[in-house]
């Protein structure tokens, strides 16, 4: 897992969920958590949850009491937080959709 974190836009390797600071409203946006500002730390703890989601967890699983933590800052159970972030970007964010379902506009002209 590698997070990489920039002053504008933090990304992974492994998930496919973003995050970017939207100066206009002075906070950042993860994409799994729509209409949610979150304070940088939040959004990183965001991100590291969005990465551990893509992995196969169980009750008895190591990293559990982590996600239980992580996810209890952003106000969600575990199960709440891995059901959002492992869904595929055009349920959480529709500003990732596939172009393909946006038809152009020269294709409705």
């Amino acid at each position: 897992m590698t997070l990489t974190i920039s002053d504008t836009a933090m990304t992974s390797d492994r998930s496919h969920c973003t995050a970017r600071y939207a100066p206009d409203r002075n906070g950042w946006e993860v994409s799994w958590l729509p209409g949610r500002l979150l304070d940088r730390n939040t959004a990183i703890t965001a991100m590291t949850l969005a990465d551990t989601a893509e992995h196969d967890l169980h009750d008895r699983h190591e990293l559990l009491p982590h996600v239980e933590s992580w996810a209890e800052e952003l106000g969600l159970t575990a199960l709440e937080a891995i059901a959002r972030a492992s869904q595929p970007p055009s349920v959480t964010d529709p500003e990732q959709e596939p172009a393909s379902r946006h038809p152009s506009r020269e294709a409705a002209d």
